[in-house]
């Protein structure tokens, strides 16, 4: 296999002509048959998932632990978006071509949304790179495809109608990627899904109706800039703006001193993050930066999976009150495919994450950066910077119905696709995957499969709650 190296993964494919790598794919069938995709099993003797979340816990905000397994245990899926470790478990025992490139780790439905681009374009794209790895392009697909079957039960879909929607993301999938196998190396880096593409997406299968939602929902991810999380985040004392508490969520550091923690000691730590932040930018961002200062910080609970990793969210102001930008640390641990997939090539795990997602995303936020600090505990502790609310929107994925989860999962399938082939081989892919719907058959089944066990895995779940053995915490 030739194979070069960057600084941040493995390209494959580098060195060969395009019969070569087609032929790659090709002969890939025969080694891993599309169809054994479809299999399902959990083998006897693999850790617990419980287990397995109990393990990421010890590295966490203890009095934030309850709350993570509180968020869990609302429905299946939700469950199954705090799981990505128990799963990525899962998937290391199932079958793989070899063909790798960087992968998101936690490639789910609520995972793809719209920010804001520097070009202040709404972009459709991957939002989520905690666990960001080189790794298995499947794992990612099969992700997916599993939490489009199960988000489709919580909906209440026919089982008929969840296998449609599966298809239809996984199909765009396979279809996008024979798209980028024919379009050069910078083709596929600059292409990207803008606002108006998504929304002639959509319009291909919505009605006047449904339309006119997605319309007010892009209008709403638009206004989701700085001065919408000014209004959003913060109330006024003394004539200046600081961040409104909402405790478990939101809690400032003034407020800290109540759990334990002096309020001088935590700003002190975190004005050492900013510092150590500031000093790693580019000078011309480090330039934009310096015209702001700080105002305010808190920590946030953010997600389903990421409940208990430290996170804080800043409040500076630049010219004047309505000159605000909110910055947001968020703690970065050692990815769940890092057991499975190998080790990140960084030593620092923010490094990890940032690296990952300016090679997924078309494009990244301007004050995306990473840092290593001392913690309160006297361990070293990493950490990723980026805006809080740049133009931020997902879906609604709860309310969907058929017809817009099937455009959804389009959408999805075709952005993950995209993603991949920026450092896979799409050649090889596209190759192996082929004309037909052999590889999207496959997974949807494994998608009832893995649906069925998260279903279990949820039950136990309730059960060590009902019995004492896992506390939950609520919001409230």
């Amino acid at each position: 296999m030739a194979v070069s190296t960057i600084d941040s993964a493995p390209v494959e494919g580098a060195g060969l002509t395009r019969d070569e790598r087609a032929a790659r794919g090709k002969a890939a069938r025969t080694a891993v048959p599309r169809s054994s995709h479809a299999d399902f099993e959990r083998p006897a003797g693999c850790p617990a998932p419980l287990d397995l979340l109990a393990q990421q816990d010890s590295a966490r905000v203890p009095e934030l632990v309850p709350l993570r397994y509180g968020r869990m245990a609302v429905s299946a899926f939700t469950y199954f978006r705090g799981a990505a470790l128990p799963m990525t478990a899962d998937l290391a025992n199932t079958p793989r071509t070899g063909f790798t490139g960087q992968i998101c780790g936690d490639a789910h439905l609520l995972n793809f949304g719209l920010f804001s681009s520097p070009e202040r374009r709404l972009v459709f794209d991957i939002n989520d790179f905690d666990e960001t790895l080189p790794g298995p392009w499947e794992w990612d697909v099969k992700r997916l495809g599993a939490s489009v079957e199960i988000a489709g039960r919580d909906n209440g879909f026919t089982p008929r109608q969840r296998r449609d929607t599966v298809l239809a993301a996984i199909g765009e999938y396979r279809r996008a990627m024979r798209v980028f196998a024919r379009s050069t190396a910078l083709e596929v880096w600059y292409t990207h899904a803008d606002a108006e593409s998504v929304r002639a997406v959509y319009t291909q299968t919505l009605d006047a109706a449904r339309r006119r939602k997605l319309d007010r929902t892009l209008a709403k991810a638009r206004a989701r800039d700085n001065l919408g999380a000014l209004n959003r985040f913060t109330e006024m004392v003394d004539g200046r703006p600081r961040i409104a508490s909402d405790p478990p969520r939101i809690v400032r550091i003034a407020e800290l001193a109540e759990i334990g923690q002096p309020p001088d000691e935590v700003l002190g730590r975190l004005q050492v993050i900013l510092r150590a932040y500031r000093d790693m930018l580019e000078p011309e961002r480090r330039a934009l930066l310096d015209r702001y200062s700080v105002a305010d910080i808190a920590r946030k609970v953010v997600g389903v999976g990421s409940v208990g990793t430290r996170c804080w969210m800043v409040l500076l102001l630049g010219n004047d009150d309505r000159d605000p930008l909110f910055l947001q640390a968020k703690e970065a641990n050692s990815s769940v495919l890092e057991g499975f997939a190998g080790p990140s090539r960084y030593g620092n795990a923010g490094r990890r994450v940032v690296v990952g997602q300016r090679l997924m995303q078309t494009v990244s936020d301007v004050f995306l950066g990473w840092v290593r600090v001392q913690g309160f505990d006297g361990r070293p502790r990493d950490f990723y910077l980026r805006q809080l609310r740049d133009g931020k929107g997902s879906a609604a994925v709860e309310t969907m119905d058929v017809t817009a989860m099937l455009a959804y999962g389009r959408l999805c399938g075709w952005t993950l696709a995209r993603a991949h082939a920026r450092t896979a081989d799409p050649i090889a892919l596209a190759a192996y995957l082929g004309a037909g719907a052999v590889f999207e058959e496959a997974i949807a089944d494994f998608a009832v499969a893995y649906a069925d066990q998260n279903e279990r895995d949820y039950g136990d779940l309730l059960a060590a709650i009902a019995a004492g053995r896992v506390v939950a915490g609520a919001d409230r």
